[in-house]
Order: C-alpha cells, then sequence, then structure tokens
C-alpha cells in the first residue's frame, strides 16, 4: 500500500477534514488503502452499501464512512456527509504534492521580455516565448513549450511536454498534463473550387483559475475571440475541444469525448467517455451526458441524456429495452405466418 509523506493520528486527521471521531484518536495513519486491502496503519473510505461486506471485514486503522454505515463497522471511524469528498481531502494532507524548490534550470530558453516571478519553478529545456508572465509559484515541468505572450497564473503547473500557443491565458492553480496542447489552429477551412484553404485562427485560449486539463488532450484556439474553460472545470485525457468553445464553471469531462466549434456547456454539465457534441450547440446548466452520445441538437432543459441521437436516458432505456425484445418478436411473428399458411393449405 502506499505510504503516506505525512504520518497524522486519526483525531488529527478527523479535525484537518471536519469529521467527527467515532473511536480511537490515538491511531497513527501512515498510508492508504482500499478496504479489503487496509491494514491497521491504513486509511481506507466506505461510500456505496455495495461494498457492506468489505465494510464489516476490513482491518484499516480508520475509515471515513457516512453516519448510516456506523452499525456496519467497530473500528475508528471519521464520520463525514460526503465520504468521497473526505477522502479527497485526507489524500491530499497525507500525500501533499511535493513541489520542489523555485529555480530556472541551465538548459531552459527564455525569449526577452519574459517575466518570471522569483519563486516559480521552470525545469530542463523547457522553452518560453517573449513576453510571456510566469507567476507566482508556477512550475513549467520539463520539455513544455510557452508560446510568445502566454501568462501563466500562480500555482500552476504545466506537465513534461504540454505546450501552449502564443497568446494563450492560464489562471491559477491549473493543472494541465503531459502532452497537452493549448491554442492549437482551430479546424476552419474554407473550399475554394480545387481545394480548402486554411482560415487563420487569430483569437486565444482562456483557462480560468482551477481548471484540469489531462494528458495529450487538445483545446483549440478561437477563429476570432475566445475558446474559453470556465473556473473549476476538469478535463479528462484524450479529449478534443475545437474552436470558439465556451464551457462553464465546474463542468466534468469524460476521456475521449469531443466538442465541435462552438459548442456551449453550462455550468456544472457532465459528459461522459466517448460522447460527441456536434457544433454551434447550447448544453443547459447542469446536463449530464451519457457515455458515446450524440448530441446534434441544442438541450435546453437540464437532465440525463442518452443515446445518438440523444434522448432524454429514461427513453433510451425503453427504447433500448423494446431493441432486445426484435429477435424474439420476429420469431413469434414467423411461427404466426407459418400457422396461418398451414391453416390455409388445409382448408384447401
Amino acid at each position: 500500500m502506499p505510504e503516506a509523506r505525512t504520518e497524522m493520528t486519526a483525531g488529527e486527521l478527523a479535525q484537518q477534514i471536519g469529521a467527527e471521531l467515532r473511536g480511537d484518536a490515538t491511531v497513527v495513519l501512515r498510508g492508504a488503502a482500499s478496504l479489503p486491502n487496509a491494514g491497521g496503519g491504513d486509511l481506507a473510505f466506505f461510500a456505496s452499501k455495495q461494498y457492506q461486506d468489505q465494510l464489516a471485514a476490513t482491518a484499516a486503522g480508520a475509515v471515513i464512512l457516512p453516519e448510516p454505515a456506523l452499525a456496519g463497522y467497530q473500528g475508528t471511524a471519521l464520520v463525514v456527509a460526503n465520504p468521497y469528498a473526505a477522502w479527497a481531502r485526507a489524500l491530499e494532507l497525507l500525500f501533499p504534492v511535493e513541489w520542489p524548490d523555485p529555480g530556472i534550470h541551465h538548459s531552459a530558453v527564455l525569449d526577452d521580455g519574459v517575466d518570471v516571478a522569483p519563486d516559480a519553478r521552470i525545469d530542463a529545456q523547457v522553452v518560453v516565448g517573449a513576453g510571456c508572465r510566469i507567476g507566482p509559484g508556477a512550475w513549467l515541468e520539463a520539455g513544455c513549450v510557452i508560446g510568445d505572450h502566454c501568462h501563466v497564473g500562480a500555482g500552476t503547473r504545466i506537465g513534461p511536454n504540454a505546450t501552449l500557443y502564443a497568446g494563450s491565458e492560464v489562471g491559477d492553480r491549473v493543472r494541465i498534463h503531459a502532452g497537452a496542447v493549448i491554442g492549437a489552429d482551430g479546424f476552419g477551412l474554407a473550399p475554394d473550387g480545387e481545394g480548402y484553404r486554411q482560415i487563420p485562427q487569430v483569437g486565444r485560449v482562456v483557462l480560468e483559475d482551477d481548471v484540469d486539463i489531462g494528458a495529450n488532450t487538445a483545446v483549440d484556439r478561437a477563429a476570432l475571440e475566445e475558446t474559453r474553460i470556465g473556473q473549476g472545470t476538469k478535463i479528462d485525457n484524450l479529449v478534443q475541444v475545437a474552436h470558439n468553445c465556451r464551457f462553464g464553471k465546474h463542468c466534468i469531462i469524460s476521456g475521449l469525448s469531443g466538442f465541435a466549434g462552438s459548442t456551449e456547456l453550462g455550468d456544472h454539465c457532465t459528459v461522459a467517455a466517448q460522447a460527441g457534441v456536434a457544433g454551434h450547440l447550447h448544453v443547459a446548466a447542469g446536463t449530464t451526458i451519457g457515455a458515446k452520445a450524440g448530441v446534434i441538437s441544442d438541450i435546453d432543459e437540464p437532465g440525463v441524456y442518452a443515446g445518438f441521437p440523444h434522448q432524454p436516458h429514461k427513453e433510451w432505456r425503453r427504447d433500448q429495452a423494446s431493441l432486445r425484445q426484435v429477435r424474439s418478436l420476429r420469431e413469434r411473428l414467423r411461427a404466426l405466418e407459418r400457422a396461418v399458411n398451414s391453416d390455409s393449405e388445409g382448408d384447401a
């Protein structure tokens, strides 16, 4: 099991995450593990009734759980209303990110007019273009490229070999993972009679504060104005966000999903894996789009949608259930046809 970088007693941890402690406050937590694999020095968490048997049998030193689950557990408990969120906070405390010392590696290349905060960190083989601003506590990891006139906010971390094209603006506490590309040209092409002419993409990308961009995700620059990702939105690996998209605050975007140009997502939308949204569409705040769904028209009413073309999830489930009966209905129809034909031959 992973060993914690910071050991804490159950009592100390409960105080830090705002939990009610039930049991031994002196238990020392030195790691974290799942319920069935946890030992006496490990923290675990319980959030689903399907793991009730694992909770009863766990050897964990302490478990984060909701109050209704106390009846099924006799050990030290950290009682909270939202176990999953408390678990995330606890892991942040037990496994804090080891931020490196500030400084600029001798192999980094910084162009003219770059403004780097004294406590920023720039690793080996990083390239920073002219006129960039690198904010306090920012960390540019090895091999990343920051184009001309970009802004990287305070406490932002840009992973190895990630790229910001010129003019991109990245807010505070943003996390951009390895290989992500922010601000490449949008896919704008004009037919000229013989082929296609690239339409210059002269806008930019803005990532607001606390945004996460997954590994090898692409967020394209706008044709004229902004592609904007709202505060707190989390985007998974291998996602395509085309030019002029505007995502609201605190959206969750899962891997392999794609958004055509000028898609607008309202606040607190959730898009599951491999879903696709056609261009120039609006999705209402609070909407959930299921895995592999295809959105081809505006969604004006928040809800859960699935299928292609998208439809309310309950309707999609009914349709899927009906489809599964088609083979049986076909066989019954054939049997009826055979019976009718047999009766007709007998009458003749």
